[in-house]
């Protein structure tokens, strides 16, 4: 999320600090100019307050961000700042990296607000996180659930709070509605995020050494919609966006139900990672079959590399994952590239022949012995060598099932 650091609440007028000290900003005069940062604010209609003191909030919504906060209005940023023992400027840091925007001084803070700052204070202050750490903490955290929360107003919320009968208005639905959703939402996602989080927690202890941790041999591909800005412009709007989430859907559950994670998805393109060469290939091929058997889904094609990945918040980055992409970017349509050291995993590990010759004359042999021969699930044919533009020459591997 962009945090909004256009409105500083400069010139506004800010309430008094407990105590009767006045905050940065007080009297006319800036918070910048104090030397104090402003605050950012954790509710969309305080900035409006912010901007224009005058301004009335919608009574619902401010009855909708109590039910939802479970406290109400009382601090300033200044106020829970100083209520919470932190410096101003820390508590900014904090906020941002949440994905709150700026509000000056306006007092639209809570207990939980003041609680939220002495946690990500206190792991600091008790060593268990640097300053950089528990920034990096907040907006990891702030950037993962701000887009949940969109989803889930924007897709669920907002078409059940249609007024179920004539007459009904939205007002007469939306805070009992939220009053029994809440709870229930609530527990879900702890109940998801330990989940995943104990999933996270294994594959690292599982590491070969400390190193890996952070920079670890993964498989990493995309699998890119074929055509789409073409489709962009032929679709509806309301078409393009159900293509777009039966897409994402599809691939978010073959790629979680064959071993695999969703690192992240760009409306044509899904971006996953694997830890070995054949769980990925298997994920790669599944898309493709499933994708193929859908009349309302354009082509898919497939990239994948295998090497060092850079992991931070959720994410890869590096040469593997620059190279996957190439390599999507030049796959067929309806078919699966990969790197040489990806085919080498995948040979490695018992997944494919080093060679169609070779896998013959095994047959062969075992046929002879009256034993079965080895089983592959996969078939690899070199292509020709090509240049990719800020990796070099690459000789890509087109992956099939055998058989």
């Amino acid at each position: 999320m962009t945090v909004d650091d256009t409105d500083t609440g400069a010139g506004s007028t800010a309430a008094p600090a407990e105590g009767g000290d006045p905050p940065p900003g007080a009297r006319g005069t800036a918070p910048a100019e104090q030397g104090e940062e402003p605050g950012p604010r954790p509710v969309d209609h305080a900035a409006q307050t912010a901007a224009d003191p005058e301004a009335e909030t919608d009574p619902l919504a401010l009855r909708l961000e109590g039910l939802i906060l479970g406290a109400e209005r009382r601090y300033t940023p200044f106020q829970a700042a100083r209520t919470a023992g932190v410096s101003m400027e820390l508590a900014s840091r904090f906020w941002r990296a949440m994905g709150f925007a700026d509000i000056g001084q306006a007092k639209a803070l809570t207990e939980a607000d003041v609680l939220a700052l002495r946690r990500l204070a206190g792991l600091v202050e008790a060593g268990l996180l640097s300053e950089a750490m528990a920034v990096q903490v907040a907006r990891s955290t702030g950037q993962t659930t701000a887009r949940l929360a969109e989803w889930q107003i924007d897709s669920f919320l907002a078409g059940l709070t249609e007024p179920p009968e004539p007459g009904m208005t939205r007002t007469e639905v939306t805070y009992p509605l939220m009053e029994l959703l809440l709870p229930e939402l609530e527990e879900f996602l702890v109940y998801v995020w330990r989940r995943q989080l104990a999933a996270a927690t294994g594959r690292v202890v599982q590491a070969a050494d400390d190193e890996e941790m952070v920079d670890r041999r993964l498989a990493v591909g995309f699998a890119d919609l074929v055509g789409f800005t073409r489709l962009t412009r032929r679709m509806e709007e309301e078409e393009l966006g159900e293509l777009v989430e039966a897409f994402e859907t599809t691939s978010a559950d073959l790629v979680a139900a064959n071993g695999g994670r969703l690192i992240k998805t760009l409306g044509d393109e899904v971006l996953f990672a694997a830890d070995d060469a054949g769980t990925a290939g298997e994920i790669a091929l599944r898309l493709i079959e499933t994708m193929a058997g859908d009349e309302t889904m354009p082509e898919l094609r497939v990239g994948i590399a295998f090497g060092t990945v850079t992991t931070r918040m959720g994410d890869v980055f590096g040469t593997t994952v620059n190279l996957a992409s190439r390599l999507t970017s030049i796959a067929p349509k309806d078919a699966v590239l990969v790197d040489g050291d990806f085919a080498q995993d995948l040979q490695r590990g018992g997944d494919a022949p080093v060679s169609e010759a070779e896998a013959a004359a095994e047959a062969e042999k075992a046929a002879a012995a009256g034993e079965e021969p080895p089983q592959y699930r996969f078939a690899l044919q070199p292509m020709w060598q090509r240049s990719v533009r800020g990796l070099g020459l690459v000789e890509p591997w087109l992956l099939s099932r055998r058989g």
